[in-house]
Parts: C-alpha cells; structure tokens; sequence
C-alpha cells in the first residue's frame, strides 16, 4: 500500500512520515530528498540552475513510476499535488492524507528553515505570511482532493485514524 502525505511546505510531511513509516512496519521516502539524491543537487540548487518546471517533472516522473505493490509512505512536495494530474496519480494508486496544519505552527516552522525553500527565501515574516495566504488558496482545491484530512493531528493520532479507516 501506498501512503501519500501531502499539505503546504513547513506543515510536517517529512516529520509524519518519517515516524509513521515504522509504525506501519512501512519503507519512507521524502521524494524531495529522493530528487536531490538523484540529481546531485539541493532543490535550491535544482531551481536556480535548471528550473521549477525541471523539478516539477521530476516530481511528476517519481510519483507515476511507483510501484502500488510496495508498502511505503512517501511525503511528497508543498507544490506535488498542485502541478500535472499528481494528485489523481496518488489518489489512484494509495491512500493521501492532507496535513491541514494550524498557520501559526506553519509560519514559525517555514521561518526557521526559510533558507532551504526556494521560493520562501529571503521573505520577510510579514511577507511570508502573505505568501503563505495566497498560494495556500491557490493550492488548497488539490490538497483537498486528499482522501483523508488529519488537520493538526500528531504521529499517534494519525497512526489510530488509520486503523480506524483501513
């Protein structure tokens, strides 16, 4: 089975699935980190020297090659489910889960790794929470197509819905 963590940058998919992976007796992966592997370069990197739309296929290449017969959970990028039919890929292939996190958790996080994130960096925090508005609204309609919603919810709380929801 297929496990898809998905919500806006900052809201803790890398974190959830890193710690749920072994709950569920599962493989993680962090298709970011998968990608910088691959190509030898951060994603900072992959986007000021090859482009977003490079990354974004990238993104898109990994998700289609996933084999459903594997128990892995995989997080995925803010913008994965946002761009191409990702969202439909992971919806058809396994089980997405949006991290539909509290703003305020979201901000302090993004303002603490700012510098890792392309399209954050350099922002200030009243600037980030303007970006963090704008391109939530935009993204929402995709992260909403996600199966099941968990809000604010922590690993073990996430681990009970699953086995409630099998």
């Amino acid at each position: 089975m297929l496990i898809f963590l998905v919500g806006f940058m900052g809201c803790g998919k890398s974190y959830v699935g890193r710690n749920l992976a072994p709950m569920l007796g599962f493989d993680y992966v962090d298709v970011d980190k998968f990608i910088e592997e691959k190509e030898g370069m951060s994603i900072k990197e992959i986007f000021e020297l090859k482009g977003e739309d490079y990354f974004r296929k990238l993104e898109q290449q990994y998700l289609q090659d996933l084999d459903t017969d594997q128990n892995l959970v995989v997080s995925t990028g803010g913008g994965a489910p946002c761009f191409f039919d990702n969202m439909d890929v992971m919806n058809e292939k396994g089980l997405t889960i949006y991290l539909n996190r509290n703003k305020e958790k979201v901000i302090w996080r993004l303002l603490k790794g700012q510098h890792k994130r392309p399209l954050i960096a350099g922002l200030s925090e009243d600037e980030l929470k303007v970006f963090y508005d704008e391109r939530l609204e935009s993204r929402k309609p995709f992260y909403e197509k996600a199966k099941l919603h968990v809000g604010d919810a922590d690993v073990p709380e996430i681990l009970d819905i699953l086995k409630k929801n099998p």
